[in-house]
């Protein structure tokens, strides 16, 4: 599985999320919603989900092995930082797609 494309879709500067991020695996399937989240130990990931009647949240797609995830959340995390670097003063705003 390779990433083929990240889309930084909006950087936000208030609130512990930190982006909104579409992703492309292997040019064939795209997984929108993937939020880049400030939490105690750090930024991590959170895949995109819907909210439960009984209240909790539950993953509409996810990674199903930590190798995985850390893969993605890698990925993922280094082009967010690479999007701040080249767009620090607009936050809150859609942005471009980002080439791997």
């Amino acid at each position: 599985m390779n990433i083929t494309d990240i889309r930084i879709r909006q950087l936000y500067e208030e609130g512990k999320m930190r982006a909104r991020v579409s992703i492309t695996i292997d040019d064939a399937f795209v997984i929108h919603e993937i939020k880049v989240i400030e939490g105690e130990n750090g930024l991590f990931i959170a895949m995109p989900s819907r909210k439960l009647p009984d209240g909790e949240f539950k993953d509409i797609a996810h990674p199903i092995n930590k190798e995985t995830r850390a893969y993605l959340q890698d990925k993922i995390l280094e082009a967010y930082f690479e999007e701040l670097n080249r767009n620090p003063q607009n936050p809150d705003e859609e942005t471009g797609p980002f080439d791997i």
